[in-house]
This record gives structure tokens, sequence and C-alpha cells, in this order.
């Protein structure tokens, strides 16, 4: 594997957790207002056709974030859009989200199981 692949991918994701932190220093917007800006940005980008350009420059560093995920679920619902018509943009948009979701639902249930609660 190339270094500079490395390099972009950190670029790319340091970039995104540099503007969230630029937002959490800067103004009174909580942690759940920050989220939902990254990913209404990930689908505005993903429509506008510029998320396209970041993803193959930055791969894994554009694709994990939050910002990755509201661009996948854009484009999910524009390709079901696109084959089924208004119907087709819920469920485009769920069927491209869903792989990550049942990942996400499966190492949470892994990790319950294998972490013990400790009160406070």
């Amino acid at each position: 594997m190339d270094i500079l692949v490395y390099l972009r991918v950190f670029a790319i994701g340091g970039a995104f957790c540099l503007i969230g932190q630029i937002l959490i220093n800067t103004t009174k917007m909580t942690s759940a207002r920050i989220l939902v800006c990254f990913l209404l940005s990930g689908v505005l980008l993903e429509t506008i056709g510029v998320y396209k350009y970041i993803r193959d420059f930055g791969k894994a560093g554009a694709t994990v974030p939050i910002i990755g995920f509201g661009a996948n679920l854009a484009k999910g619902a524009i390709e079901g859009t696109l084959e089924n018509g208004l119907l087709g943009a819920v469920s485009g948009g769920i069927e491209a989200v869903a792989p990550g979701i049942a990942a996400v639902i499966f190492i949470a249930f892994v990790v319950g199981l294998l972490a013990t609660s400790k009160t406070k």
C-alpha cells in the first residue's frame, strides 16, 4: 500500500474532525446539532455531485465518518428514485445504509456481551 494513500485518508478524516472541533470551540452548538450538520452536509455534497471526488481522494477518511453516511444515504435515495420513482427514494436510501447499520448493531451486541458495566 502506498504511503500517500494513508496520508490522504488521514488528511480528509482529520479535516472533518478539525471542522467539528472548530464548531465545538467557536459556537454554542450541541454535539447532536453538529452531527446533524455533518450528516446533512454529506447529503448535500452527494446531491450536487462533489462528494464523489472527496471519496475518490480520501477513501476511508471520507466514507467512515457520519458525513460519509449521509452521502451514502443520498446516493441510495437518488439511485432508488431513478429506478422506482418516489417510493424508491425511501427504499433506496434504506438499502444503501442497511449493511452499515446492521454492522453497528452486531458490534454493539458483541461489545455488550464482553464488557462489564460498573456503577459509580
